[in-house]
């Protein structure tokens, strides 16, 4: 049996056209045949696109051929044709250039119609699918993915989907506002008249390392995540969680970007806001100065880690000098309790006990050289960051956030899954940081808002109910 396919365009006066679009043949009915093939989906997809972007065109050109004034037709000088590539293939549009009317006296000579709404040569549902899923996989699987469902065209290749990965990335961030020394406006009379504000926002803030491009090292890449502890109104729909990430040392305005990001989650100048990070000198200079009320604390997990990381290489003191070894194992205990009830000076006044003690050893022992390099990073640490370091345990017994694990598996998710982990590419700095701010979009769900604002009619969401 044979399926004649046909697509009939019904015009705004009624008038019906019928224009054949796909020839099917059917014949032994078996598993593999039942239905429509992949390819015979393409190819159908492929022609009914076809057929309606050239009913489309046709019909915009013909109503703009008169001329708005005089009524005569506009002479034709060159009947071009332009390449759109589109999800279901690409598609040639009339792109004519028209000579103007004689009855108007300014303007150019010429005039393309189409030049009002033709503004590219890649559909935003095609650009928006390769965003999307090139923000979450490779380029070059990005193609195999929509070559294998998609009538795309057969030269997609993966230099192209990085590029309009790119361009639609730099789009966004031309439209992020300007870096400013001050970003709130107002007064502190002022802010305090402003409504009640949501519950506490926690921000936590990370660094990661990506490989470089042309084997020249590693840069860091920060990420992190900020939540919105309660709404007062619980109908708000303002998400309560959202990520963010970039390449510090590219980026010329990350003070403005995490601004902006949690200033759409509602965040007021009376706002509670807390910072938590690992201390480090990066994230450390990009918190201090963003909110005017914020606290700033570094989370007890980086902390204990390096302690553990330190008793650890005391190991090997202990088998070459147990008294010496047992002695600093001692005082690190006590400085791990210093610091969690928020005790300094007294966490410092250890360590100091520990690197006189490991200064007398170091000549004689191995072992003792290297913890002390390993205790001076550390007494260095704490000093840079002593007025971030908290009562921790009256924080944790008043439920209150200690630590930045949630912020290391959102590390995990936006840099390592993309950027790392079982992935052997070499990155730039532009090109990663670019990456992250689509990547982060799409993993909060709000890359499709992106679209709907640069083009209105991107997936309308259709108010018509379903006929019973």
């Amino acid at each position: 049996m044979n399926f004649r396919l046909e697509l009939i365009c019904v015009k705004g006066d009624g008038t019906v056209e019928r224009r054949e679009v796909l020839t099917i043949a059917k014949e032994q009915l078996a598993m593999e045949t039942l239905g429509l093939t992949v390819a015979q989906g393409k190819a159908l997809l492929s022609a009914v696109q076809t057929g309606v972007v050239e009913a489309q065109t046709t019909a915009y050109l013909a109503e703009r051929r008169a001329c708005a004034a005089c009524r005569k037709p506009h002479r034709s000088k060159e009947p071009r044709r332009s390449t759109v590539r589109t999800v279901f293939g690409p598609v040639a549009v009339p792109n004519p250039r028209w000579h103007r009317c004689p009855c108007q006296e300014s303007g150019p000579l010429t005039f393309r119609p189409t030049a009002q709404w033709l503004t590219g040569h890649t559909s935003p549902d095609l650009l928006y699918l390769e965003t999307k899923w090139a923000s979450l996989i490779p380029y070059a699987k990005v193609v195999d993915l929509l070559q294998d469902v998609l009538p795309v065209a057969e030269t997609l290749n993966p230099e192209t989907v990085r590029q309009h990965l790119h361009a639609t990335a730099t789009k966004m961030e031309q439209a992020l506002g300007d870096e400013k020394d001050d970003l709130f406006e107002g007064t502190e009379d002022d802010w305090e008249t402003q409504p009640l504000p949501d519950g506490p926002m926690t921000i936590g803030i990370d660094g990661g390392f990506v490989r470089a491009r042309r084997k020249t090292g590693f840069f860091e890449v920060i990420a992190g995540k900020s939540i919105v502890a309660f709404r007062r109104k619980e109908a708000e729909d303002i998400p309560s969680a959202k990520r963010f990430g970039f390449v510090q040392t590219y980026d010329t305005k990350p003070r403005r970007r995490l601004w902006e990001l949690l200033k759409s989650q509602g965040m007021q100048e009376n706002q509670a806001v807390l910072f938590l990070s690992d201390g480090g000198d990066t994230v450390r200079n990009l918190q201090t100065y963003l909110h005017p009320a914020s606290t700033h604390i570094i989370d007890w997990f980086h902390l204990a880690m390096k302690l553990t990381v330190l008793q650890q290489q005391n190991k090997a003191l202990i088998e070459e000098n147990p008294e010496a070894g047992t002695h600093v194992a001692n005082t690190l205990e006590r400085v791990k309790h210093y610091l969690w009830h928020g005790n300094v000076d007294k966490a410092l006044e250890c360590l100091g006990l520990v690197l006189f003690e490991l200064d007398v050893q170091r000549h004689r022992f191995p072992a003792a050289a290297k913890l002390n390099r390993g205790v001076t990073e550390f007494d260095t640490y704490i000093r840079n960051n002593q007025k971030f370091i908290p009562n921790f345990g009256e924080r944790y017994r008043q439920g209150d956030t200690i630590s930045t694990a949630f912020v290391e598996s959102t590390i995990n998710q936006v840099v390592s899954k993309r950027f790392v982990k079982r992935q052997q590419m070499q990155w730039s700095q532009k090109g990663a940081h670019l990456l992250l701010q689509t990547r982060t979009k799409v993993l909060d769900g709000d890359l499709e808002g992106v679209f709907q604002g640069w083009y209105p009619q991107f997936r309308p969401v259709s108010n018509s109910s379903p006929t019973p």
